[in-house]
């Protein structure tokens, strides 16, 4: 049935809404859920070798990759181990969407340049704030992403008999 006060979106919105749907924490929202976003997103530009983040920086905003790639590592003493590099449609920072959470990894642009968009904790919580379905199908999620991590950790583990590179753990 035809409903002419159903709110109806710019090409350019469907166009954020079908990128947003392929990002894991954002594959439960429907269009009008997503569409909460758009105004909280913010496009970044980065060149090759900048940082977005450093392990220990307060978790202020996620950063969805729409180009470029980005190396995921962890500082050990003076060295950096690389965990792994990720690419467009991948979410960075996650860790956000948790209240007083700090970054895990170091984040670096690895390609020529990089383009994201940055969605500040600060909108998160707002949206969380006043639409909850929103937050708890977000939180579920980040919940699986976490499973899955501690899946494949522990089958590292189990695959090297307790001793192991902490690159394994995001090999898949």
């Amino acid at each position: 049935m035809y409903n002419p006060f159903k709110k109806k979106y710019t090409a350019e919105e469907i166009a954020v809404f079908d990128y947003l749907a392929t990002i894991k924490i954002f594959e439960r929202l429907e269009p009008r859920q997503l569409h909460y976003f758009i105004s909280h997103m913010y496009e970044r530009r980065y060149k090759q070798n900048e940082v977005i983040f450093f392990r220990g920086d307060p978790s202020h905003a996620v950063y969805l990759i729409r180009k470029g790639t980005v190396a995921l590592n962890i500082d050990i003493n003076e060295s950096f181990e690389k965990l792994t590099e990720v690419g467009p449609g991948v979410a960075i920072g996650e860790s956000c969407l948790l209240k007083k959470t700090t970054r895990q990894l170091n984040a670096f642009v690895t390609s020529e340049s990089a383009e994201f968009y940055a969605i500040p904790q600060d909108g998160i919580f707002e949206i969380f704030d006043t639409h909850p379905k929103v937050k708890v199908r977000m939180l579920e999620s980040l919940a699986e992403i976490y499973n899955q991590y501690n899946e494949t950790l522990f089958g590292a583990y189990k695959a090297s008999l307790g001793f192991f590179n902490l690159g394994l753990l995001y090999s898949q």
